[in-house]
């Protein structure tokens, strides 16, 4: 269903460039989601009403319920939103865009009945303030156009179903992964832009299964984008037996139409987010100035020079060392750090220079949170997982208090764990790989294993793939931090018929040219019986 409906949507977007055509689309869900998940809080209520119980019951109402007051309870917003439901009015429903959009187009135009509808429904769900698309009377996308868009989400079907399992699925959670897909397709094919806005799934999964977030926990996120890295940290919560309207979520982004995103993809998946009064950069206005944070995961953009970062050299958060003015990779590993909790934790997506590099200070920053016993562990990523940048990309994990009061991480004082990951992964297209969901857990397990998490095993180096290395032979290397260094090659895994491999390749080579020898050989006899007919 997704994909048919993305290659329909797709099809209409003509010359309009993607990074545009988008919040046209995802606004256009967004509606036709909050319109049907309050058309079945709706039946529901109703059914309620009618049968002579629900609230009126509560209200000691006996005898028939009369129509009107039906109707108006139907109508009281209170019944919605304190369900956690969007309250819809009824001039910006699906269905008055739908029938706009069926009809003779005219005045008033069908953009206008659209942006109409957004500012209303912002005006009743205050949380919604200033986050909705409403651009749709701009003439960008002709009216043909938007009525054929219009009709092609109409197929959208949000409504409570039960899946295979027997299990019931909400509209909240289809909504979700129809947004999700319809974000992660934009990010294809905005291609470099699209890593502003979107982190691969896999990638955040990895970081989230990582940290292990729990409930009763405050999670913050400084570069958020559309907010993926707080829906897959409530849905670890969920799976764990947690409730996962018992974390708080802050978060945090600079460029406004990527901090609408997020609004209405938390909005779309039920999750309650602080994500500062407006759009705006980390470094200079920090929106959660006070906030200390159990959890912090992030995916900043990689390298960026313009960070403002002369602006800056004093700053209480550099307790490491000024990061450089060119390269804002350990300006945004220290506010990371500046905003953890006592034993919080954070994990952040980095390019692999910054586990080497020595330009501008960098390599003493790095050597000084060595020392200071605050990285935990490092993973080396394989090529090829961001559509956004060629970069080599690695995963650092940060342990405040690290062998001495963080229950994250336990007797590993003066230790960090090593992984490298670089030949994991699939391709999942020609251009993208993946990684699986054996090789998330083998890189996580390995992991709880090291910090002594309950449960998870004992730990063991294995040469190729993990390795824990000592304060000591860090000084050895630098505090070059990359995963290649220090867990060695793997074991190469012995012949079954026990032939070495030398004599193997030998032998091998041989048969081949013999081979190409009878290749040779029989192509001249066709030739030969070819030329006789």
């Amino acid at each position: 269903m997704k994909a048919i409906l993305w290659a329909s949507a797709d099809k209409l977007r003509g010359s309009l460039e993607a990074a545009e055509y988008k919040h046209f689309v995802l606004g256009l869900v967004f509606l036709k989601y909050v319109s049907e998940a309050m058309a079945e809080k709706r039946e529901l209520l109703e059914a309620e009403l009618r049968s002579g119980g629900g609230l009126l019951a509560e209200l000691g109402f006996e005898g028939e319920v009369p129509e009107a007051l039906i109707l108006q309870t139907l109508e009281e917003r209170e019944q919605y939103t304190g369900a956690g439901i969007f309250y819809v009015p009824p001039t910006a429903r699906w269905e008055v865009v739908l029938e706009r959009a069926k009809g003779t187009l005219g005045d008033p135009s069908l953009g206008k009945v659209i942006d109409t509808a957004m500012v209303t429904i912002e005006k009743f769900n205050p949380s919604l303030n200033n986050t909705l698309p409403k651009q749709y009377n701009s003439g960008r996308v002709d009216e043909t156009t938007l009525a054929g868009l219009v009709k092609t989400l109409d197929r959208l079907t949000f409504q409570a179903q039960v899946g295979e399992d027997g299990k019931r699925v909400g509209a909240r959670d289809l909504m979700g992964e129809v947004y999700e897909y319809f974000l992660a397709q934009f990010a294809l094919q905005e291609g470099r832009n699209g890593g502003e806005f979107f982190t691969p799934a896999s990638v955040v999964k990895l970081l989230v299964e990582m940290l292990e977030p729990v409930e009763g926990e405050r999670v913050l996120d400084p570069a958020c984008g559309s907010g993926g890295m707080f829906v897959q940290a409530e849905r670890f919560v969920e799976t764990h037996g947690g409730d996962r309207f018992n974390v708080a979520v802050y978060g945090q982004e600079r460029n406004l139409t990527t901090w609408r995103l997020a609004h209405m993809n938390l909005a779309i998946h039920g999750i309650e987010a602080d994500l500062g009064e407006e759009p705006a950069d980390s470094f200079h206005n920090d929106q959660h100035g006070e906030l200390k944070a159990d959890v912090v995961l992030a995916n900043p953009p990689f390298n960026i020079s313009d960070w403002g970062g002369e602006r800056l050299g004093m700053d209480d958060r550099w307790v490491y060392g000024t990061p450089p003015v060119t390269n804002a990779n350990f300006a945004w590993i220290q506010h990371m750090v500046s905003k953890l909790a006592p034993g919080g934790r954070a994990g952040v997506v980095l390019a692999n220079g910054s586990m080497s590099s020595k330009s501008g200070g960098e390599g003493d920053i790095r050597r000084a949170m060595v020392e200071g016993d605050l990285v935990a562990c490092m993973v080396a990523l394989p090529g090829q997982l961001f559509r956004s940048t060629q970069i080599p990309a690695c995963l650092w994990f940060l342990a405040d208090g690290k062998g001495r009061h963080s229950k994250w991480v336990r007797g590993r004082k003066g230790e960090v764990l090593f992984i490298d990951a670089r030949e994991m992964g699939v391709m999942a297209s020609r251009t993208l790989r993946e990684l699986t969901e054996e090789e998330l857990q083998r890189i996580a397990g390995t992991f709880r294993a090291w910090r002594g998490a309950e449960g998870a095993g004992g730990y063991e180096d294995v040469a190729g793939f993990c390795r824990s290395a000592s304060l000591e032979e860090l000084r050895e290397h630098d505090f070059v931090l990359t995963p290649g260094r220090y867990v060695g090659v793997a074991e190469a895994e012995e012949d079954p018929d026990g032939e070495p491999v030398e004599e193997k390749v030998a032998r091998l080579t041989k048969e081949l040219y013999r081979l190409f020898e009878e290749s040779g050989r029989l192509e001249t006899a066709v030739r030969e019986q070819l030329g006789r007919v």
